[in-house]
């Protein structure tokens, strides 16, 4: 790829890592993509799902349309200091790498619209609010793929600690569900001199805790992955007063639907049976907000066989990872793949997503970008 574009592209990055934006909130982001999308000579449509941007490029006749996506949305994490290119608006950062994937995704438009030799339609989707799992579903509603059609559509995530450059992904569930569940215990407080006078809500919600830990380990399949996190345990208690209530929340993540089900089954049986056990009472609330994310099988193989042309190694069979991502919601509407590429083994590179000193690799530009080209170019060939 021409080092002119690989240069434009690392200056969008760090221009992007530096004005950082959250949510559906992309005034500044939104319109510097459809600004660069513009000048490429794509058509461009602003408000996609609130803030989603859309560029789409036409070349010859053929039939074919496939979809790119990127997000825009950073985090509210305040980023350790010692980069020229670090944020400058306090306690917001761009930790997850979604300003490489922006402008991976300009660069692959850019070069496509002055160099590409294909015949169809490249859709280019700049979503929001994917961090928060529901900017794919708004683009969907607000008519993404009825206005902009596709066979296709595919997506790229940075991985740190894999190698710079490379490509993994595999047909399947590839990302995880993920579920967040609170559990009010409401028992019966007293004095910590009496605890036979009262039901101490600690006991119960301690209980409880221990208990869950054994969905994943004895009543999973072995083969079948699962996580089950308590992440807060807060109660009214202090020095010398037992409490009468608690608030257990925390984080389930599972590779399909079916597991997820089973997890939420497990959870309330466990709450229910303690809570009969002690004659106090419970309510769990169980939401799923992300769905697993599901590659189609012929999608893998094609994105696979482009990414073999560019990249350094491709591995087209991955293990699943645990981690949820919004383009679930995408995935679940039309034939997708979602690929991970390597940000590298040091330093930042290598620190994990949402990290305060993570990030994005620039020396992965290259290879994201080509990528994007390349399978465009497969998938559109002229007939």
């Amino acid at each position: 790829m021409d080092q002119q574009l690989v240069a434009e592209m690392t200056g969008w990055r760090r221009e992007f890592h530096r004005r950082p934006e959250l949510g559906f909130e992309l005034p500044r982001t939104a319109a510097r993509v459809a600004e660069l999308l513009e000048s490429f000579g794509l058509e461009v449509h602003r408000g996609i799902g609130q803030s989603g941007v859309v560029g789409v490029l036409q070349k010859g006749n053929g039939p074919g349309a496939i979809g790119i996506r990127a997000d825009m949305d950073a985090l509210p994490v305040t980023e350790a200091d010692g980069r020229a290119h670090g944020s400058q608006t306090p306690g917001r950062m761009h930790a997850c790498g979604h300003d490489g994937h922006m402008a991976m995704a300009l660069g692959a438009a850019k070069h496509l619209a002055q160099n590409g030799r294909f015949s169809g339609r490249a859709v280019f989707v700049f979503q929001p609010d994917e961090e928060h799992g529901q900017g794919a579903q708004a683009m969907i509603a607000d008519g993404l793929f009825d206005r902009f059609p596709v066979d296709a559509v595919f997506a790229i995530h940075n991985l740190p600690g894999m190698e710079t450059g490379s490509v993994a992904t595999r047909a399947g569930p590839i990302t995880a569900s993920e579920a967040l569940f609170e559990i009010e215990i409401a028992a019966r407080g007293g004095h910590a001199a009496m605890p036979h006078m009262g039901v101490d809500a600690i006991t119960v919600g301690a209980e409880i805790v221990g208990a869950l830990q054994t969905i994943v380990a004895r009543k999973l399949d072995p083969a079948q992955n699962g996580v089950v996190s308590v992440t807060g345990f807060e109660t009214d208690g202090a020095r010398n007063i037992l409490p009468g209530h608690a608030r257990l929340s925390g984080d389930a993540r599972a590779l399909t639907p079916a597991v997820n089900d089973r997890i939420e089954a497990a959870m309330r049986r466990i709450v229910a049976g303690f809570c009969a056990a002690h004659e106090v009472e419970a309510t769990l609330r169980y939401e799923t907000i992300f769905p697993p994310t599901i590659n189609d099988a012929g999608a893998v193989d094609r994105a696979a066989r482009a990414a073999r042309g560019v990249a350094g190694t491709v591995d087209a069979a991955c293990a699943p990872k645990l981690f949820s991502e919004d383009f679930a919601h995408m995935a679940a509407a039309v034939p997708a793949a979602y690929l991970l590429l390597g940000n590298g083994t040091g330093g930042g590179h290598a620190r994990p997503l949402h990290a305060p000193d993570y990030d994005f690799n620039d020396a992965a530009l290259e290879t994201g970008a080509a990528l994007w080209a390349a399978l465009v170019e497969q998938e559109l060939a002229p007939g």
